[in-house]
């Protein structure tokens, strides 16, 4: 030990540039190494959820949970499967053996969700295979909030939700608390019964011109052309514009039996802030990404985005484990 600690003393230079080399690296390591306030867990579980409308708890167990459990039994590396129905929905949730292969399992569920699906009613919603990931979750979560329309609102939450997935370190962002918009279409039946028109005539219509058509492909000398029939439905005009009922050479459109216009779902559910109408970004981030710059990043692309904003909305910003992090730290 003697003859170590008089090398040292001989060679005090030597000793003082590993010194500063190993606090370099050591602060290098610090600034890169992500920040995490909960370490990423793989757990065995997957959730498989579907559903039917208007079906009651016992018809969807039926119907829904007793194919589900009898395909999903099969799967290799199975424990143990617990499900839920309940009106108009259902849901399996399957654990495997804990340290095995996630991956693998959740492939053979995916493959077990295709073949069970041709076993389920027409009309049942498609399976949602879903895994649980710690990973996953928010690292925050912002609230935009003010007094203006519903629309408007939506379109703010679109616009901040498209800026904040293009940051390096999000995963994805998901909007809670906004409803679908839809073409909500009212009908006069004076005017149905002075054009001869069923209500089926114009929901087959609806159905027939909201179709993309595949037809096939040409061979060329200069190569393979593929052809198709677009007709899907992208805006009201193209929904007003379709054709009815065709006599000679009078055309009657839909706009002519019937009116459309843009409303949204009914909500089950109300979300406010000060009294104000909310919607809810929850940013997720990508696996390995630093928690403290990727809730700067999105902090500071939300702050960009208000100056375009009316005066009146604001953000709140809940679930900040960034805040945590910082505090371990």
């Amino acid at each position: 030990m003697n003859t170590i600690i008089d090398a040292a003393f001989s060679r005090g230079r030597v000793v003082l540039m590993v010194l500063l080399m190993l606090l370099g690296v050591g602060a290098v390591a610090y600034v890169a190494i992500p920040k995490e306030a909960n370490p990423e867990v793989p757990l065995p579980l997957v959730y498989v959820s579907t559903g039917l409308e208007g079906i009651s708890p016992s018809d969807a167990e039926r119907l829904l949970i007793e194919p589900m459990e009898s395909e999903f039994a099969a799967i290799a590396g199975l424990e143990k499967i617990q499900s839920n129905a309940s009106e108009g929905y259902a849901n399996v949730q399957l654990e495997f053996t804990p340290g095995g292969d996630i991956d693998e399992a959740l492939r053979k569920v995916r493959e077990a969700a295709d073949r069970v699906e041709g076993d389920l009613p027409e009309d049942a919603y498609d399976l949602t295979v879903t895994e649980i990931n710690t990973a996953l979750f928010p690292i925050i979560t912002a609230l935009i909030s003010g007094p203006v329309p519903e629309r408007t609102l939506n379109a703010i939450a679109d616009d901040a939700q498209e800026a904040i997935e293009g940051l390096s370190g999000v995963l994805e962002v998901e909007i809670g608390g906004a409803r679908d918009e839809f073409l909500e279409v009212l009908i006069d039946p004076t005017v149905f019964q002075t054009y001869n028109l069923s209500f089926d005539e114009l929901i087959g219509q609806l159905q027939r011109n909201n179709r993309l058509i595949a037809a096939g492909a040409i061979e060329t000398g200069g190569g393979r052309i593929v052809l198709k029939v677009p007709g899907l439905i992208e805006d009201l005009q193209d929904v007003m514009e379709i054709p009815v009922k065709v006599r000679g050479n009078t055309v009657v459109t839909f706009e002519d039996v019937a009116t459309v216009r843009r409303t949204f779902q009914d909500p089950t559910g109300y979300a406010r802030i000060d009294g104000q109408p909310a919607l809810a970004l929850e940013v997720k981030k990508r696996s390995g990404a630093n928690i403290i710059e990727t809730v700067a990043a999105t902090r500071a692309a939300l702050e960009e985005l208000r100056t375009d904003w009316p005066e009146s909305i604001e953000v709140t910003y809940l679930q900040d484990q960034s805040e945590q992090v910082e505090t371990l730290l």
